[in-house]
């Protein structure tokens, strides 16, 4: 059984998002007394008194737009008013009724489904006499809150909370495989989880720096589940705003940081830049997998040498990589990138598996014959014979190599053994840690 779905919908700027926030308990939406910062849909899981629901934050709502971002935002709204099981209908009560709250009241008429009335910003009894005009929609209850403050979203949650289904074990989120898709401004990340969905879960533009938040998609392929996350794009430091971006950047990275693979694109036509070297840095420095998305591809498929000379620019910006598989494809074409998922599949086994430490320590002492440890100088090889390995961690894996002298252990022999295990192990795609200690 699915948690039922509950929709936050008001025009632009009454507080939503931070209804959202104090729901949840966190502070996962970003807000900002700015008009229009949410613009996706915004999920989230939550539970109230042992209940489950999902919780969705939307774009400021406003009916009468019909081009630009705030038609895009309008349209994630729709979306979210036609999945949701229960909507919450948030106005400003500083600011009074207004015609474009009295737009969305007819919309919601025609829409059956529990809507709950609620009334933001009512902090104190000086205001409570603002309550008056909203009476006019002719709607029986409202629920007056102070979203900032958590005044009254108790009583909200109390009054859907029949609702709500009781709590089940077979609710709770699986372990899914979680694929950041990360890259600089406009790269395609929207559109790249767009095309894998098969639908316009997140919002597309060609304005640079439209996804702030962070958001989770639900992707399913041949019956197996991937959460993606389409993050912010991520710029040269000198250049990220403060404030509302610098948000968006700090979110980014930390949902490349949960996450189990991160997906880089790059740009096939503009080439790799020094901020991609730097997200790929990233991603490493927090021990991700990494899979190279080199978007764009069929602007220059056309060109036999392409694949040549962009095969020799990543060797060239990303030596750091060289395990990471390389993905040439559109995201504006589907079937140009279902192969991802299979890379994905074999990056998430070697960024989760755990090899048994019999046959591991079989497959190193078969490697030393052919390939000894170095020899301390005038020490005799024996010192150094009784060699011991293991498994230490996954995500990413990480081995532990005992040996009489570490220091003996140079950086060369250790790049040996992380490419010979991985051709044993087919470690793609994912680091690999080893760790030398003495025995």
């Amino acid at each position: 059984m699915t948690p039922p779905l509950i929709a936050i919908v008001g025009r632009p700027n009454v507080g939503k998002s931070t209804l959202f926030n104090r729901i949840l308990g966190g502070k996962p939406a970003i807000v900002d007394d700015v008009p229009g910062v949410t613009r996706d849909r915004n999920y989230a899981d939550g539970t109230y008194r042992g209940r489950p629901f999902r919780l969705v934050d939307t774009g400021g709502l406003d009916p009468a737009a019909s081009e630009g971002m705030l038609a895009l935002i309008k349209r994630q709204s729709q979306i979210a008013i036609a999945e949701a099981d229960i909507l919450i209908f948030v106005m400003d009560g500083r600011a009074g009724l207004t015609p474009p709250d009295e737009e969305v009241v007819t919309l919601l008429r025609s829409i059956n489904k529990p809507v709950f009335y609620t009334i933001n910003k009512i902090d104190t009894l000086k205001a409570e006499p603002l309550m008056a005009d909203f009476y006019r929609i002719g709607q029986g209850q409202f629920f007056p809150v102070s979203a900032e403050h958590g005044i009254g979203v108790d009583d909200l949650l109390d009054a859907f909370h029949h609702l709500l289904p009781e709590g089940d074990a077979d609710l709770s989120p699986a372990d899914l495989p979680r694929i950041a898709v990360v890259g600089r401004p406009n790269v395609g990340k929207s559109t790249l989880v767009n095309s894998l969905l098969g639908e316009d879960r997140v919002l597309v533009s060609d304005v640079a720096g439209t996804t702030r938040d962070p958001i989770d998609t639900l992707v399913t392929y041949q019956d197996r589940k991937y959460v993606f996350t389409d993050t912010a794009g991520i710029r040269r430091r000198g250049k990220i705003e403060r404030g509302i971006e610098g948000f968006s950047v700090a979110r980014a990275l930390k949902a490349m940081g949960r996450s189990d693979i991160a997906v880089l694109l790059l740009d096939a036509v503009e080439g790799i830049t020094e901020q991609d070297t730097k997200i790929a840095g990233l991603a490493l420095k927090q021990g991700r997998a990494c899979i190279l998305v080199v978007n764009k591809w069929d602007l220059r498929e056309s060109d036999p040498e392409a694949r040549q000379e962009y095969e020799a620019e990543l060797k060239r910006k990303f030596p750091f990589l060289p395990w990471a598989p390389v993905l040439y494809g559109s995201a504006m074409k589907p079937d140009s990138v279902r192969e991802i998922f299979r890379l994905i599949d074999r990056v998430v086994n070697a960024f989760t598996v755990r090899v048994p430490t019999g046959p591991l320590n079989k497959f190193l002492q078969a490697l030393l014959e052919e390939n000894p440890l170095p020899v301390r100088k005038g020490k005799p090889s024996k010192a150094i014979k009784s060699v011991f390995i293991t498994q230490v961690a996954t995500k990413p894996p990480a081995f532990a190599l005992f040996v009489g002298h570490p220091d003996d252990v140079t950086k060369n022999y250790l790049r040996f053994l992380e490419n010979r295990l991985r051709e044993q192990y087919d470690f793609l795609g994912t680091p690999l840690r080893i760790l030398v200690r003495k025995k």
